[in-house]
């Protein structure tokens, strides 16, 4: 991977994680299931620290700070972002909020492997594929909410 595909795949990954954090806190801040707010609320976190291995990552040197970089406003085109506000439009509820999560937490997941396998750096490609691993846990996280939600577990 050359050095402009490797810049973009992790400005989009810093961005991508940072979607995920907005989308968290968002809809944490929407949901009364004190279970589903818990868990969301430490996604939250835990996609800031995502966030922030991609940026450590990125050596090219022309970022703003990385808490600049968290503090701005959502990216109202991300597909995190576009995913929760529609729910928030219908019958948004603790449900839809984790139904929306598992989509979004299986599409990233598999969105990092393939685009480890993409990179020929091999710290970089393991950043990749630890977030990929932490992200397949988040899911395993919001499914287990999920499933206690609806008297399964």
């Amino acid at each position: 991977m050359d050095d402009k595909t490797l810049k973009d795949a992790l400005l989009k990954a810093i961005q991508t994680e940072k979607d995920a954090m907005d989308f968290y806190s968002m809809a944490a801040s929407k949901i009364f299931d004190e279970r589903a707010k818990a868990t969301f609320e430490i996604l939250a976190k835990e996609e800031r620290q995502h966030a922030l291995t991609f940026y450590n990552a990125y050596h090219f040197g022309d970022l703003p700070s990385f808490d600049d970089m968290m503090a701005e406003a959502p990216d109202t085109e991300s597909s995190w972002y576009k995913s929760l506000q529609k729910a928030m439009i219908s019958e948004f509820d603790e449900r839809l909020a984790l139904e929306l999560a598992i989509e979004q937490e299986d599409l990233l997941a598999q969105e990092l492997k393939a685009t480890a396998e993409t990179i020929d750096d091999p710290a970089i490609k393991q950043v990749y594929l630890a977030n990929a691993a932490s992200t397949h846990h988040h899911l395993e996280l919001v499914e287990a909410d999920y499933k206690a939600m609806l008297g399964m577990s």
